[in-house]
């Protein structure tokens, strides 16, 4: 296996549009929820009477990385502020979660595992020595309370068991005790094997089930790759395997699934969760990581240039619970959810539109990515995803320029002490490959770089073309951008208490009411795409930096039976009702609402 290690904050800085999408993010819900949310703001992890168990955690995952990405000096007195309480409150005997010692038996561990993971991003942003000793006793009474029956695995901790591995591989590459093997066996066999489950997944259902919830699917596609080192078992690819069949019966065009809050099959009204798109990221990240396998690399481009903003508003200041690939409005549906087991707000932007926990674990998307960017191994570098940033380590400087995703030019400033490898991964759908202005037909691109300075100009082409999906649509994809007919809209804000949470403006709650037709087909496979620029929101539905104009006729298209909001999921005729017209298509992660999978009106 190509095994690449991940750099840290203090390695690692964005550029560009990248920075600029991390500034904004901390400017918005991400930076300042401890000051306005009762479940950061007076948790129990930090001695108040609120949510005690993955609200804190799983916003830290994310806050950790931000305030350090962007060196915020405020933000990281936040973060050490958060860290002093929980640490400074761990018990003698280790255990670390907010509850008694009598009710430690019917507390779900799962917050057990995602607090050891957050501590172990804070240890690689901070450097703070006492971090591995807590993470060490946080384990160890884990181990001891797992095996002698005192506590077991069950509710999320069961259905998460693979994501306490993030800190066990940390653990056992720092101490090497064995202990630390018997509790990964431990608590795999107190995990539930999703192998078992896949036949759950092929038929869309209204039943909530641990087995097909759709979070717990993106999470555990990482399973063996995380797990097996430590299991001492044989890599097989098995994310793969899950990966497939999830697709086949559950897949989107950005390449996530539908879930809401469970699978929900491939009609492209349904939604899909938010924490769902980014743990899915996150498992892509450690993926490709321990495997050196460019198909998940690619795939995290997906949906990080597509769902992820698609989700959250421009200011990031509000987010959707569930997205639709096909989303015409952003109103709540007046008869029941058009969802299996969401409500009726769940795709509307606001605070805390369903469940909260996508208010709290949103904040880790954009800065993992921004981590995922240069990765290493012995005396090679590799830069897996190709947005700008800045690498600075061990007397090697490597600053990307680059417009990437939305062009496709990287230009390369190299300053070194010493000699190394450099690898740049090309995507698998570059055409026309360009390097230094000379044409090559290797993909993988491996440079030999001499101390001193060299400089590095890539470019290729990317071809517009029709993504099929099913029911006879079509998704138009160009690169790692699909492109979405926009709709305009009129947003209507709500200002309101509710169980003792304040939603005001810019936290609170918007509905999306459309302006614009949106009923349309694509009439043939001619396009022009246009690069526009990046303005101060990188992914703004008015100012996006490319757009593809497309030949397109409306349609009969209709609603959804009972609902005024919510399109068919096939048009009920594919008969032009009107001229073709000239349509500017823009990414899909700049569209709030949008028109993603369409009919092809003229095979």
């Amino acid at each position: 296996m190509n095994k690449w290690n991940f750099y840290t904050s203090k390695e690692i800085k964005p550029e560009g549009w990248l920075r600029r999408q991390l500034e904004i993010q901390a400017e918005g819900l991400s930076g300042n929820l401890h000051k306005i949310w009762p479940d950061i703001r007076d948790s129990a992890w930090i001695g108040g009477n609120c949510e005690g168990w993955e609200r804190v955690p799983y916003w830290l995952d994310g806050f950790i990385p931000l305030a350090y990405l962007l060196e915020n000096e405020e933000m990281i007195a936040t973060v050490k502020k958060y860290i002093d309480a929980i640490v400074s409150a761990q018990e003698e005997d280790g255990w670390i979660c907010p509850c008694k010692k009598e009710e430690r038996a019917t507390y779900d561990t799962w917050a057990t595992q995602l607090i050891c993971k957050t501590l172990k991003v804070y240890y690689d942003c901070s450097g703070d020595e006492i971090i591995p000793k807590v993470i060490y006793k946080v384990l160890k009474n884990y181990y001891e309370l797992l095996k002698s029956g005192e506590i077991s695995l069950f509710k999320w901790g069961k259905y998460r068991w693979f994501e306490t591995f993030i800190s066990l591989n940390f653990l056992y590459e720092k101490y090497g005790e064995e202990w630390i093997k018997d509790l990964a066996r431990i608590i795999k066999e107190q995990g539930f094997d999703y192998n078992t489950a896949i036949d759950f997944w092929k038929k869309p259902s209204h039943t909530w089930r641990m087995i097909t919830h759709i979070v717990n699917m993106c999470m555990m596609l990482k399973t063996e790759a995380v797990s097996h080192e430590l299991l001492g078992e044989e890599y097989t690819d098995n994310a793969e395997k899950l990966r497939e069949i999830l697709d086949k019966y559950n897949g989107t065009a950005f390449e996530g699934f539908t879930g809401d809050e469970v699978l929900s099959g491939i009609d492209p009204t349904r939604g899909t969760e938010l924490c769902a798109i980014v743990e899915q990221m996150y498992s892509y990240e450690e993926i490709f990581a321990r495997t050196g396998d460019n198909k998940w690399a690619e795939r995290l481009e997906m949906l990080a240039f597509n769902a992820l903003p698609a989700t959250l508003s421009e200011d990031m200041w509000t987010h959707q619970y569930v997205q639709q690939v096909n989303q015409i409005a952003c109103q709540k549906t007046m008869i029941m959810a058009p969802f299996s087991t969401n409500g009726p707000y769940a795709h509307t932007f606001g605070l805390e539109p369903n469940f909260g926990c996508c208010t709290a674990n949103f904040n880790q998307g954009w800065p993992k990515f921004a981590l995922s960017t240069f990765m290493h191994k012995d005396n090679t570098i590799i830069n897996a995803v190709t947005v700008p940033s800045v690498l600075n380590y061990n007397g090697i400087t490597i600053k990307l320029e680059t417009n990437y995703p939305f062009d496709n030019q990287m230009h390369y400033y190299i300053d070194t002490e010493k000699d190394f490898d450099f690898i740049v991964r090309i995507p698998s759908f570059a055409k026309n490959l360009k390097v230094n202005g000379e044409n090559t037909v290797v993909k993988d691109l491996k440079f030999e770089i001499k101390t001193g300075k060299t400089e590095i100009e890539i470019e290729f082409q990317t071809t517009p073309f029709f993504k099929e999906r099913p029911n006879n649509l079509y998704a138009l994809q160009t690169g790692s951008l699909l492109f979405s007919v926009p709709i305009s809209y009129e947003k209507e804000m709500r200002e309101y208490v509710k169980k003792g949470v304040e939603r005001k403006f810019p936290y609170c709650d918007y509905q999306f009411i459309p302006k614009t037709p949106w009923n349309y087909g694509f009439s043939d496979g001619n396009f022009e795409v246009k690069f526009n620029g990046i303005g101060d929101v990188p992914f703004s539905q008015d100012a996006p930096p490319v757009t593809v104009k497309a030949n397109m006729q409306q349609i009969n298209w209709g609603l959804k039976f009972p609902y005024r909001s919510v399109a068919r999921k096939t048009p009920k005729s594919t008969k032009p009702i009107s001229e073709v017209k000239k349509i500017e298509l823009c990414p899909y992660g700049c569209a709030r609402l949008r028109m993603t999978e369409m009919p092809l009106l003229n095979k």
